[in-house]
């Protein structure tokens, strides 16, 4: 199963959704910060959407200390890039939980530090408002919302 998250995190590096979204059961429930829980379809739609919107630009990704067994794994991931409503550059740290069922993901975590984001990616703005429920609520319904117009897209 370490080999799936490689896998699924040099697709990411190279902006490769298909392959990302391959690594994934069909059930598939992920999770974070910025988007809450997404399941099945809506989960692969999210990283066809961002590595679509990436395409480009200044996007990488570093992935490290990967440990997986046949039913459980971990991984840290660091990404950077270009936040594009303000234009500030953003280095976001994530680790992300994994579960795995049939030799795909069927469960997916990405935990990191929402008022950090907010900090690097809104500025002053984020730092006042980015550690709230409020501002991580409002990121989520606007998160959704582009997913939203990206599925209307796609289907």
């Amino acid at each position: 199963m370490q080999h799936t998250i490689e896998t699924f995190y040099k697709a990411f590096n190279n902006l490769d959704a298909e392959t990302m979204v391959s690594c994934y059961h069909d059930d598939i429930t992920f999770e974070d910060p910025a988007f809450g829980v997404l399941q099945k379809n809506r989960a692969k739609n999210m990283w066809r959407m961002l590595c679509a919107s990436q395409k480009g630009k200044d996007f990488k990704i570093e992935f490290s200390n990967i440990e997986a067994n046949e039913q459980t794994g971990k991984a840290h991931w660091e990404a950077y890039y270009t936040f594009s409503k303000t234009g500030r550059k953003v280095h976001n740290k994530i680790d992300a939980e994994f579960e795995f069922k049939d030799g795909k993901i069927i469960r997916h975590i990405d935990t990191f530090n929402l008022h950090k984001w907010s900090q690097q990616a809104m500025g002053f703005k984020g730092f006042l408002l980015g550690g709230t429920g409020f501002f991580k609520k409002k990121l989520q319904l606007q998160t959704n919302k582009l997913l939203d117009k990206f599925e209307s897209n796609v289907n």
